[in-house]
Order: C-alpha cells, then structure tokens, then sequence
C-alpha cells in the first residue's frame, strides 16, 4: 500500500490549455511554479520548480474561466508519469500533477486583497478523475 499525494502552493505560468473531449469531457493543461528562497554567503537564492498540473471534468472547466497566467493557486493531487513514442520513434516521459482540488487564492491588485471569482477563495474537488489518462490525444 502507497500513497501518492501532492500539494502546491504556487502561481500559474500560462494561461490553461484546454480541451472538450467526448462526452462533454474537459481537460485543463497549465504550468504552476513554486519557489523556495534561502541565503547562501548572505545572498538570496531562489529555487523555481515548474510543475505540469492537468485538471480533468469540474476542475478543467474552472481553470478554464477562472485561471489566468500569473493566477495563486493552491493544488492537490497525485504524481503520474506517462510515456509516448515521438514522431522518430524515441520513447518519451512527462510527470503531471493531477489535480484533485484546486483553491483560487486571493490577488493582490492595487494594495487590495481580492479573489479571482468571489469575496473567499474557491475551492473545487473533483472525485471522478480517470484512473488511466494514457489515451489522451496530447
């Protein structure tokens, strides 16, 4: 038995990618970075890790109206790693982030506190995520 469990507190790289599959399945892709700082020799050092979040149904269609690049989000999910063969024939690997909750966080905009789509933050569970997304067209 494992657990796989991720959360992030970051904001979005660029504006979602998404899709409308059948049945009126939607898919969000975004990049979401996250960023440590330390001192090292009394200098300030910042870390920026880039993660690949896809957002499925309930979740996609939220990003989708909702999230913009530069957009604080709070994410929960799990790490999948899946594998492709390129137009060559090499194999190829990408890590996401599947979202299974996803909090609009409040924006600064001229010294006010603000969230993106109401007075409190949004927060959105999605339980009906795919056990298996290696068929997705992208």
């Amino acid at each position: 038995m494992g657990i796989n469990k991720v959360i992030l507190v970051g904001n979005v790289g660029k504006d979602p990618e998404v899709k409308h599959l059948d049945k009126g399945v939607s898919v969000a892709k975004f990049s979401l970075a996250t960023s440590e700082t330390y001192k090292k020799d009394n200098q300030k050092v910042t870390n920026t890790e880039w993660h690949n979040i896809v957002a499925w149904r309930g979740l996609a269609e939220v990003a989708e109206k909702y999230v913009k690049k530069g957009t604080p989000l709070y994410i929960e999910g799990k790490i999948r790693t899946r594998s492709w063969d390129d137009k060559d024939g090499n194999k190829r690997y990408t890590t996401e982030i599947v979202a299974d909750t996803m909090q609009l966080l409040g924006q600064k905009h001229g010294g006010e506190e603000t969230s993106s789509a109401t007075d409190e933050p949004m927060n959105i569970t999605e339980t009906d995520i795919p056990a298996e997304a290696d068929d997705l067209p992208f």
